[in-house]
């Protein structure tokens, strides 16, 4: 068949009749079903692919690439040409399937006039002869490091800037499958200086969040490289900003174990994004009195940042980094106190509600913010003498505060019990805390039945107040 093959291959003048296009797609066809894999691919019947097997795939390609592009988009003859382009590919997927083999002959073949062949093809909708050859690409690339290094060289950045944002999901998703498997950390320096590229992947994630690819290229690359996070961050918009923070949550709650390298970039984004919310959270106040027609997804990317902070306290692996950054806790009781009060000056989106849906029906971007807030402190006052003392200081009276959100409000759900943790917290084996807790009990400042629905009560001990738990142990 191969002679049968490269005969009529040389048989195609410069101006092919469209007859000898279709014996040569009926051709390639039945290369292609002669071909099976066992342990690499062969021969049907027997025999070893050889070297020269699949040029006159490769020649039929380039010769396809300039005869799409010379024939335009209204000839007749384009579809047959992109028939016959789609089979090839199929030919040298098939090919490259598990086989290093195969894949090096084919890739030392393999040109920029292919690649061109497939920018060209991004017509709507997209030929299948374009999801084929990015099918072959990824095939071509997996377990190859070779192979990923030519095809990255080759394809970077405009084929997989094509993809990522084609409306196609197939184009879209193979080209993520190719680009996933042909990124490295030797790459990321080129996403770094190609930003859109990396910022293509979370605008492709965001109108599809079921893209598996998408999630793998930002989870097993992205992440790990914290200066390209915060690159990607200064440059996306308020909702492309949401959609990467959703992930880097989900991330920061996963239990599995990580390596150090990648728990060392996951600290450096924590304290990133740290230093994003206390620059940004006082945009949550607009909320109080919104104008018409005004945009609340400035104050949704606080509230998903505080959402991140609040997962990256969660773990012992983390907590300590955020811990330290005594501005962080400042600023959680100032934007805690500018809420509080935005709440009680006048009934708006921070006013404590309380209704016999218990929230179910609330659906606005600060939902759960003001306990977030608290649980966020408790957080950094864990086992922390200095923060639970910066809590307590007269100039922050933050404990006061915090008592003062002890309540049912259908706007924070488990507010409540937040609350109590973050007392718990502040007052464990700290009797300075202890004792103005008690002291604000004694003067009237903290509700008894408030302390006692927290498992609390004030007792007077050798002349000094003191705060117990009623909780047995």
């Amino acid at each position: 068949m191969f002679p049968v093959f490269e005969e009529r291959l040389r048989a195609l003048c410069p101006q092919p009749e469209p007859h000898q296009v279709g014996f040569l797609l009926k051709l390639a066809t039945a290369f292609t079903s002669c071909l099976f894999i066992r342990d690499g691919l062969t021969i049907r019947g027997g025999g070893e692919i050889q070297e020269n097997t699949f040029r006159p795939m490769l020649r039929v390609l380039q010769r396809a690439s300039r005869e799409v592009q010379s024939l335009g988009s209204g000839s007749d003859e384009l579809e047959s040409w992109f028939q016959l382009a789609a089979e090839c590919f199929r030919c040298l997927r098939n090919a490259c399937v598990r086989c290093a083999r195969n894949q090096s002959l084919i890739r030392w073949d393999f040109s920029l006039k292919l690649l061109n062949f497939l920018f060209f093809s991004f017509l709507s909708p997209p030929p299948p002869a374009l999801r084929c050859g990015l099918q072959f690409l990824g095939n071509a690339a997996a377990g190859n490091p070779d192979s990923q290094n030519s095809i990255w060289t080759r394809a970077f950045p405009e084929l997989f800037l094509n993809c990522l944002k084609s409306r196609d999901d197939k184009v879209s998703a193979y080209g993520a499958m190719v680009f996933f498997t042909c990124l490295s950390e030797d790459k990321m320096p080129d996403l770094q200086d190609e930003l859109d590229v990396a910022l293509s992947v979370i605008t492709g994630y965001q109108n599809d969040p079921e893209a598996e690819w998408l999630h793998l290229i930002v989870t097993g690359h992205l992440l790990k490289c914290p200066q390209l996070v915060k690159a990607m961050y200064l440059k996306q918009t308020h909702q492309e900003r949401i959609t990467m923070l959703e992930i880097i949550s989900a991330r920061f709650n996963e239990q599995d174990p990580v390596s150090s390298e990648e728990s060392s970039s996951l600290r450096q984004i924590g304290e990133f994004i740290s230093e994003c919310f206390q620059s940004q959270c006082r945009a949550v106040l607009k909320l109080a009195a919104p104008g018409e027609g005004d945009d609340d997804t400035e104050a949704l990317v606080v509230v998903r940042l505080l959402d991140v902070l609040c997962e990256m306290t969660s773990n012992n692996d983390y907590l300590s980094c955020l811990q330290s950054q005594s501005s962080l806790l400042e600023g959680l009781i100032d934007i805690l106190r500018l809420t509080h009060l935005a709440g009680k000056q006048a009934k708006n989106i921070f006013t404590s509600v309380h209704t016999a849906t218990l929230g179910s029906e609330l659906t606005h971007a600060v939902v759960g913010f003001k306990a977030q807030l608290i649980r966020m402190i408790g957080n950094l006052c864990y086992k922390h003498k200095d923060n639970q003392e910066k809590v307590g200081e007269q100039n922050l009276d933050g404990i006061p505060l915090i008592l003062d959100n002890c309540s049912i409000d259908d706007n924070n759900p488990f507010l409540n019990q937040w609350t109590v943790y973050a007392i718990r917290n502040l007052t464990e084996n700290n009797e300075r805390n202890q004792e103005l807790i008690a002291s604000m009990e004694r003067q009237g400042l903290a509700d008894t039945s408030v302390l006692k629905s927290m498992g609390y009560d004030v007792e007077e001990r050798d002349g000094k107040l003191v705060l117990k738990s009623t909780r047995k142990s």
